[in-house]
């Protein structure tokens, strides 16, 4: 399925649907089970015409397991996630299983700082849209490869603020109110995974601007943030592009610098 959306707004990459199913893709990529590694720098991968694959065992980081859709994985985090995001925690980085994890962890004795206190840090999960996917694998694939038949549940653009512009003005185009884009904190995962899983629940769901994780920042341009969707509001901002903006005299000219 080729996108009218992102030509219309020349996206560098290829947007990106998230499918649910329990087919595993051939050849697709894929952390080893057990294995650390960052869902963004899947979806980079994908943007970039690679197809991954994730599973309960394979989810590169308890952070990203949660952020899929593979359940509350947080509550297997050493030391308690609610010290890893703010301030850290010194005493269990002194225990002997502490000593050991926080080699390959430093952050776990004093914090990310992401959030001001461990009590904030906890309430902040509990607001998480938990969510257990109803099937064994989620994948990421560019969306001109989905297969007939095949139908994602959100879709990733990976863009620049000019593109961020137009897409909030697209997710607006026919609603008749001017909040269905939000731009909520949370790891990189949660914005491309649960956080939209939730929109798609919604009588009208709205868009998610996301990659505000500093943690993953590293693994995307310096100017790229992520604008994911629900499917059928994707469709139905496909749908609006002719005789849009998109195809007037501003919008062209934005477009020239961007050449």
């Amino acid at each position: 399925m080729e996108s009218k959306l992102a030509r219309a707004i020349q996206l560098k990459y290829a947007p990106v649907a998230v499918v649910f199913t329990n087919e595993k893709p051939e050849l697709a990529l894929q952390f080893k089970e057990s294995r650390w590694g960052c869902v963004v720098a899947m979806l980079s991968a994908a943007a970039k015409g690679r197809t991954a694959v994730f599973d309960r065992k394979t989810f590169g980081c308890l952070g990203g397991g949660a952020g899929l859709g593979f359940g509350n994985t947080y509550v297997n985090f050493p030391g308690g996630i609610e010290y890893f995001l703010s301030t850290g925690n010194q005493d269990f980085c002194q225990s002997e299983i502490g000593k050991n994890i926080v080699k390959n962890m430093p952050a776990l004795e004093h914090g990310e700082g992401y959030l001001k206190n461990p009590a904030v840090a906890k309430k902040f999960v509990e607001c998480l849209p938990m969510t257990d996917v109803p099937t064994d694998y989620v994948v990421f694939k560019p969306l001109d490869s989905l297969s007939a038949g095949e139908t994602p549940q959100n879709i990733v653009f990976l863009a620049n603020p000019d593109q961020i512009s137009a897409l909030t003005v697209m997710a607006n185009y026919d609603r008749e109110t001017n909040e269905n884009v939000v731009v909520p904190f949370g790891a990189g995962c949660h914005s491309i995974g649960i956080i939209p899983y939730q929109e798609a629940q919604r009588e009208t769901p709205r868009a998610i601007i996301g990659l505000i994780d500093i943690s993953a920042r590293k693994h995307v341009d310096k100017d790229i943030l992520s604008f994911t969707v629900p499917y059928q509001m994707f469709l139905a901002m496909e749908a609006n592009v002719t005789g849009s903006f998109l195809d007037k005299e501003e919008w062209h000219h934005v477009l020239e610098r961007n050449k």
